[in-house]
């Protein structure tokens, strides 16, 4: 199942987006997380930014 999901975003528009995964640190104990989202392609460079 897990690949026919992973074949269809490849086709049409899912190609027009990229997954970014950020590390973002904790203002209360100081630990790091991670923060993933889809972006645009071209709003990459932008969304690291801040």
């Amino acid at each position: 199942m897990a690949k026919k999901a992973v074949a269809s975003v490849q086709k049409g528009a899912g190609k027009g987006h990229t997954k970014v995964i950020k590390m973002v640190k904790s203002s209360k104990t100081g630990s790091y997380s991670f923060q993933e989202d889809v972006v645009p392609n071209d709003l990459v460079k932008d969304y690291f930014k801040k």
